[in-house]
């Protein structure tokens, strides 16, 4: 039993002094939801909690970028395709109404000024 004990403090340190390099050499741009160092503190503060979530909430994947864009509803596939075809339809004649009424505000105004 003391033998196992053993194996398993000496795993979870190796785990975590793991868990520490990986998140300071890491970019800050793959450090996900806080900034750096304070995933640097958590990792540190809670030795193996800590680790189990940088590498489950706090480190973006290697191809996967952070870009904080987000997608707006008309351009989101998904969101069109909730959307019934009577909304969409809506949506048009709405936008499609909004254009000629600044068109034709355009074509009033003087082109001088």
């Amino acid at each position: 039993m003391a033998r196992l004990l053993i194996i398993g403090g000496f795993l979870a340190v190796v785990f975590w002094v793991f868990s520490i390099v990986d998140c300071t050499v890491q970019p800050a741009e793959r450090h996900r939801g806080v900034s750096k160092a304070a995933w640097v503190l958590i990792v540190l503060l809670l030795p193996v909690i800590g680790g189990i979530l940088w590498f489950t909430l706090g480190r973006l994947a290697a191809g996967e970028v952070d870009t904080g864009y987000v997608v707006p509803p008309d351009d989101d596939p998904q969101v069109l395709r909730r959307m019934g075809n009577a909304e969409q339809d809506a949506r048009i004649r709405e936008l499609e109404a909004e254009l000629s009424r600044l068109d034709d505000e355009a074509d009033g105004a003087d082109p001088r000024s």
